[in-house]
Parts: C-alpha cells; sequence; structure tokens
C-alpha cells in the first residue's frame, strides 16, 4: 500500500514537471512571436519614410538639418534590424524624435500640411505608431510571462536546470514621452 502512495506521488510530480516545462516551452515561443510583430511594425515605419521624405523634400528644403536627421536615423534603424530589444529600442528613439521633429517643422508650411500625399502618410505614419505600441505592449507581456516564470517556486527549479532565460524589455526610450506635462494658467 505504501508503494503505491509512493509511485502515485512520483507520477504525479513526474506530471507536474512536464506540465511546468511544456509551459515554460511555450513562453519563448510566444516572446518571438511578440518580437516579430515588433519587428513587422518597425519595418513598415522605416519603409514609408523615404516616400514621405520625398513629399517633403519639395516644400522643406531649406529644413537640410532635420531631412538628414531623419535619413540618418533611418539608416541606424535599418542597420540595427537584428539588434536586440535594448539596441534596437535605442536606435528607434533616435528614430521616432527625428521623425517627431520632421513633423513638428511640417507645422510651418501650410502648403506642405494641405498636400494630400503629406497628410496620407503622416496618417499612415500614425497608423504604423499606434501597431508599434501594440506590438511592444504584445512583447512586453510575453516577456513578463516567460521572466515570471523563470524566477517564480517552483518552476524556476526547471527553468535553471534547463536553462531558460529572462528576457529584454522593449522600451522606446523618448524623454517627452515620460516627461510631466506643464499645465499653465
Amino acid at each position: 500500500m505504501t508503494g503505491l502512495i509512493i509511485l502515485a506521488i512520483v507520477i504525479a510530480a513526474a506530471g507536474y514537471a512536464i506540465l511546468v516545462y511544456n509551459d515554460l516551452v511555450s513562453k519563448p515561443q510566444l516572446k518571438e512571436e511578440g518580437w516579430s510583430g515588433i519587428d513587422v511594425q518597425l519595418k513598415r515605419r522605416t519603409d514609408m519614410i523615404p516616400n514621405l521624405m520625398e513629399t517633403v523634400k519639395g516644400y522643406m528644403g531649406h529644413e537640410r538639418e532635420t531631412l538628414e536627421a531623419v535619413t540618418r536615423a533611418r539608416a541606424a534603424a535599418t542597420a540595427g534590424a537584428n539588434a536586440g530589444p535594448a539596441e534596437r529600442s535605442q536606435l528607434e528613439g533616435a528614430l521616432s524624435g527625428a521623425l517627431g521633429k520632421l513633423l513638428a517643422i511640417a507645422e510651418a508650411y501650410p502648403d506642405l500640411k494641405a498636400n494630400t500625399t503629406f497628410l496620407e502618410f503622416q496618417s499612415a505614419l500614425q497608423t504604423v505608431e499606434d501597431e508599434i505600441q501594440l506590438a511592444r505592449r504584445y512583447y512586453n507581456g510575453a516577456v513578463r510571462n516567460l521572466n515570471t516564470a523563470v524566477e517564480s517556486f517552483p518552476s524556476n527549479i526547471l527553468a535553471n536546470a534547463f536553462k531558460f532565460e529572462k528576457a529584454e524589455y522593449f522600451e522606446l526610450d523618448n524623454e517627452a514621452d515620460r516627461a510631466v506635462p506643464q499645465v499653465k494658467f
């Protein structure tokens, strides 16, 4: 009788270990799926920029420094396409800042603001930025779940045994987004 109880406990423990292991295996897959979603959206944005730049060049010829900053930031983001989340977030943050500056300067050009092609690009760019945010949230949620499973007891025992590792979050560092707005009356 005692042998059956011990056998049942061993079978239950083995079954639990299998469930935990399978859960640990699925979490990196979800993280990779999330990263793929971010990558697709960032590629869409970088592919859109040359057409936006061509539209803007005719109107903003003397804003050469801003146009060159966007071009440099796009080239850096494209070159860093295979980088990890930390480096990629820095590159994409620089591109976001350069694009933000370009769009802010565009406000000073009424003819450009009225150009339907520019308006379409501006709208499409906003849509892509929204998609990047959604993809980033999904990815960071998958990373959170993976990191929790890797660090939590008892799954951390199997995670350490099978070399599952924590992942990096993807954060776009934009100081303007983090700044507290000042309201003056």
